[in-house]
């Protein structure tokens, strides 16, 4: 097995380099319309992105330990040569976009997945504000292990994967040409899955290439300026309350069930789902209540089609979308 770098490591000093010239930027060519930079903001995205790399470590253990296991039992090995490096890259991209995309659309994966959404800026920083909970993320790359890729191979390629989406995380760029627009994750289609507003929600999942969007329905081309930050954003710099409040958003709303298919629910649904309502016994006239889930009445129903979970309740806790 070759040695194969940690590519976010090594890529660190290129981070800070490229987000002190962001910002410096938005100092001497200031737009109003892009959200720029906060210092508390951009300190909490760093704050996050370094307490990341400390909790993954951690996580780490349990984890190399599943993958071990189940390398170990596969029968197939796929070498790591240069030819088939850009196949695993290729094939670890796939796998990123569903489990990206599983992490929008059930609620407590989405609880980890929240922090990268919780800042109401854009910038380079952003890109840093990292969960410190990726417990949730691996099993979606057992099939890859199982396939004979070599564990080291997968951690390789998530963190190119990485690298590649720090430069995606700016307004500075627009739109690129159409080609590299068809094919790449750009900032233009970045900026739309960041948006809050309801015909962006639950789109462009994708982490190097736009096509799986296109080719499994989650696409929306830039057209609107977005609105950055969650539906219900939190307000809160605080670090601990940023990667932890969803899970207690759901502790709330499963303590707070009547029986336990809400409980269930309230885990395993989207995050904006809601129980049926029951009617109340006795009044006449009293509507028939909404199907469990279904979007809140008087939602809109114009503009682009919905994307997956997009034009949900909002959870009766805390819960962020």
């Amino acid at each position: 097995m070759p040695h194969l770098p940690n590519a976010v490591m090594w890529s660190i000093p290129a981070f800070v380099l490229l987000a002190v010239v962001e910002m410096v930027s938005y100092r001497f060519h200031p737009d109003e319309d892009t959200e720029g930079y906060a210092a508390k903001d951009a300190a909490t995205s760093v704050t996050m992105g370094l307490g990341s790399l400390v909790f993954d470590l951690l996580w780490k253990i349990p984890i190399v330990a599943i993958y071990a296991a189940i390398y170990e039992l596969t029968p197939l090995r796929v070498p790591v040569v240069w030819w088939t490096l850009p196949l695993m890259l290729l094939a670890q991209d796939f796998f990123y976009y569903w489990s990206h995309r599983g992490h929008h659309v059930i609620r407590v994966l989405w609880a980890c997945h929240v922090v990268h959404h919780s800042s109401r800026k854009f910038n380079l920083t952003t890109a840093l504000r990292q969960p410190w909970t990726t417990w949730t993320v691996w099993p979606f790359y057992v099939p890859m292990i199982a396939l004979g890729v070599h564990p080291a191979a997968v951690a390789f390629c998530s963190s190119v994967n990485l690298v590649y989406q720090f430069w995606i995380h700016t307004e500075r760029i627009g739109t690129l040409p159409r080609p590299v627009e068809f094919v790449f994750n750009t900032p233009s289609h970045h900026r739309v899955h960041h948006a809050s507003q309801g015909g962006y929600l639950d789109r462009n999942f994708g982490g190097i290439l736009i096509v799986w969007d296109r080719l499994f329905g989650s696409f929306v081309p830039e057209t609107e300026r977005p609105v950055y930050g969650l539906t219900k954003n939190i307000d809160t710099y605080n670090p601990l309350r940023v990667a932890t409040h969803e899970y207690a958003a759901i502790a709330r709303d499963v303590a707070a069930a009547r029986d336990w298919r809400e409980r269930a629910g309230r885990v395993f649904r989207g995050p904006g789902w809601q129980p049926a309502t029951l009617p109340e016994a006795g009044l006449p006239g009293t509507a028939a209540s909404p199907e469990a889930g279904s979007p809140v009445a008087g939602a809109p129903t114009t503009g682009p089609e919905p994307g997956p979970g997009a034009g949900r309740a909002e959870p009766v806790g805390e819960s962020a979308r």
